[in-house]
């Protein structure tokens, strides 16, 4: 068994995170490795999307527009046309519900915000990373920079929802109850309620709420035992039999943020031992570090165990990462070799150490 490489105690930071600044680099000239439930591999994502298992979540941390790593744009005005691919190969990939994280620039974002609404991924919150001036290190002369200085990122929230026989899930619904030839106040006599069910889940408008499992199940079950017998059955995908409640939560995308938690992520930039230094260099692993922290916030948020977790743009591979101590699994890709390296070398010694301090 390999040595386990651990952080002296003074090093630990945030919410019991694990640092290695002593990392140790394991070379391989391996181009996809696995390590726990974490696939990784070097090269372009592109190249390998076709081999990952369709996603619960997307962690997108590409490229900013600022020439930042190997393959990044130059003007953020050119994302749109760096993103589109990926874009379109998530959107294939896609065989269930599914939520993107889209970490960028504001302006990076901006550029390509409408591409993937094209594409078919709903807005749903633009998150704030508030880095604080401890991210100017001090003195900016505003003056010459000619704007207030930028001390956040953002992380963009966006679902993927499947359509059923080519229509929205809200469609649908709403369509295979008017089917029954049912009224639509029998709704609320479904769900045991005054007027919530046909207020909120025959809503054709805006303020249409996706029928909780438990919802789909009285509807379901009423609309099978009273609609018109001819169009039975009712809230079916294969005309067989009704889809289950446990069957139609699979349509929404997962979700499940902590009470208390906002869209604006006060968070100290990563310095000290917590930002990973190239050995004997003194020099930062990678110029875009993700915190651990956030990255957990991030995938317990929007998966459960055994869910998978796509990081197309690795990096250190901060998400794959986590998803191995969350019990996820992950497929990740890395373009940079000697990024992928050191990132791998991060991973395996991490997955040892949480291998090593599981219970048995």
């Amino acid at each position: 068994m390999r040595s386990v490489m651990t952080a002296s105690p003074s090093s630990t930071v945030g919410r019991g995170n694990r640092i290695t600044p002593q990392l140790k680099i394991v070379k391989s000239g391996l181009d996809k490795d696995t390590i726990g439930l974490s696939t990784i591999y070097c090269g372009d994502s592109l190249k390998y999307y076709s081999e990952w298992e369709s996603p619960s979540t997307i962690i997108s941390d590409g490229g900013y527009g600022i020439l930042g790593f190997q393959g990044d744009t130059a003007d953020p005005s050119q994302l749109v046309d760096w993103y589109e691919p990926h874009i379109a190969k998530w959107s294939e990939s896609v065989r269930g519900s599914s939520s993107l994280w889209f970490w960028n620039s504001e302006v990076g974002w901006a550029s390509v915000h409408n591409k993937l609404v094209e594409y078919g991924w709903e807005y749903r919150c633009c998150n704030t990373w508030n880095k604080t001036k401890s991210h100017i290190a001090g003195n900016v002369n505003t003056s010459k920079l000619r704007a207030m200085p930028v001390v956040t990122e953002v992380c963009v929230l966006y679902f993927k929802s499947q359509k059923i026989n080519g229509v929205s899930i809200k469609d649908w619904f709403i369509s295979e109850w008017s089917r029954t030839g049912l009224p639509r106040k029998r709704a609320n006599d479904a769900c045991g309620v005054k007027d919530a069910a046909t207020r909120k889940y025959l809503d054709r408008g805006h303020l249409w709420y996706f029928p909780p499992s438990e919802r789909f199940q009285m509807m379901s079950d009423y609309a099978n035992l009273h609609g018109n017998p001819q169009g039975k059955p009712y809230f079916s995908v294969d005309g067989v039999r009704p889809l289950t409640g446990e069957q139609w939560d699979r349509y929404r995308p997962y979700f499940d943020c902590p009470y208390g938690i906002t869209n604006v992520w006060e968070r100290l930039p990563l310095k000290g031992a917590e930002r990973l230094k190239v050995p004997d260099s003194g020099m930062s692993a990678h110029l875009n570090q993700k915190p651990i922290d956030l990255t957990d916030m991030l995938i317990k948020s929007s998966t459960r165990e055994g869910d998978v977790v796509w990081e197309p743009f690795g990096g250190l591979f901060t998400s794959s990462l986590v998803s191995n101590r969350l019990r996820r699994r992950s497929f990740a890709s890395e373009i940079d070799p000697s990024i992928f390296e050191f990132a791998r070398s991060r991973l395996l010694q991490d997955a040892e150490f949480n291998q090593q301090s599981l219970p048995v």
